[in-house]
C-alpha cells in the first residue's frame, strides 16, 4: 500500500500542515483524527490497514490530515470565540488545501469523509456545512453538540458549527443526496449522540443508516470493523 507524507505551508493557519496519503488513485476519502490525534493516528491504530483492500485495488485514496482540536475546541487558554475561529481556520485548510484539490480525482467531483470519536464530529460538521461536495459521511461514534466546550458563550459561528442546532434548518438539496452512516456500539459512550442525530435526520426525511453494533464499546476494534463495511456503499464506477 503506497504511503506518502505531505507537508506544506498553509495560508489559512500561517504555518506548516501535515498529512498522510494512502494509495495513488480512487475515490477520495478524508479521515479526520480523534480528539488529540494527528495525521498518523489512523495508520498507527490500523484503521487504514482495515481498508487496505480498497486502497490496493485503486478504489479509494485515503487522505489523513493533521488535527487541531487541541488548539481549538479543547484549548482552555483562549476565549470560546477564538476556539471557533481557530476551528474555522482548520476547516479552510481541509476545504481549500485538500478537498478542492482532490475532489475531481474521480468524475463524481465529491469526497467521502469519515472520522472516529471527535473525528466523527469533524466529519459530520464538515459534511453538513458543505453538502454539495460531500457524497458520503461515515461518522463512527461521534458526538455532535460542541456547546460544552464554549463555557456558555454562543454566537453565529458557534451555531453554524453545531450540527444539532443548524442541521434542523438546513435545506440544501444535496443533503438528501448524501449517503449518511452513523455508527456506534451498543455500550458506546456516544451511542445516544448518534441516536439524537439520527432523530434529527429522520424528522427531515433524510435517508441514513443508524448502525448500532451489539456488545461493542467506544474503541478502535469497533471502528476497524465498521469502516470497511461502510466503504462498500460507495459507487466506484
Amino acid at each position: 500500500m503506497k504511503e506518502q507524507h505531505i507537508k506544506w505551508h498553509s495560508q489559512w493557519i500561517s504555518r506548516e500542515f501535515e498529512m498522510l496519503v494512502f494509495g495513488d488513485r480512487g475515490y477520495p476519502l478524508i479521515i479526520f483524527p480523534t480528539t488529540a490525534g494527528q495525521y498518523y493516528e489512523a495508520r498507527n491504530f490500523l484503521l487504514v490497514e482495515s481498508i487496505r483492500w480498497y486502497v490496493e485495488q485503486g478504489l479509494v485514496q485515503v487522505f489523513c490530515p493533521d488535527g487541531m482540536n487541541q488548539e481549538s475546541w479543547y484549548n482552555k487558554g483562549i476565549h470560546p470565540a477564538d476556539k471557533v475561529r481557530t476551528h474555522n481556520a482548520y476547516e479552510n485548510v481541509i476545504l481549500h488545501d485538500i478537498v478542492e484539490k482532490v475532489r475531481w480525482n474521480t468524475g463524481a467531483g465529491k469526497v467521502a469523509v469519515a472520522g472516529c470519536s471527535f473525528g466523527g464530529f469533524q466529519a459530520a460538521n464538515f459534511a453538513f456545512r458543505h453538502p454539495g461536495i460531500v457524497s458520503h459521511l461515515f461518522s463512527l461514534s461521534g458526538a455532535f453538540d460542541i456547546r460544552s466546550f464554549m463555557n456558555g458563550y454562543y454566537d453565529q459561528n458557534t451555531y453554524f458549527n453545531n450540527p444539532t442546532d443548524f442541521l434542523p434548518g438546513l435545506n440544501d438539496g444535496s443533503l438528501w443526496q448524501m449517503d449518511i452512516v452513523l455508527g456506534a456500539g451498543e455500550h458506546d459512550i456516544c451511542r445516544a449522540d448518534s441516536e439524537q442525530l439520527s432523530g434529527i435526520l429522520r424528522a427531515k426525511n433524510v435517508k441514513h443508516w443508524l448502525d448500532i453494533r451489539p456488545n461493542q464499546v467506544h474503541d478502535w476494534p469497533l471502528w476497524r470493523d465498521q469502516l470497511p463495511h461502510y466503504l462498500s456503499r460507495i459507487n466506484f464506477n
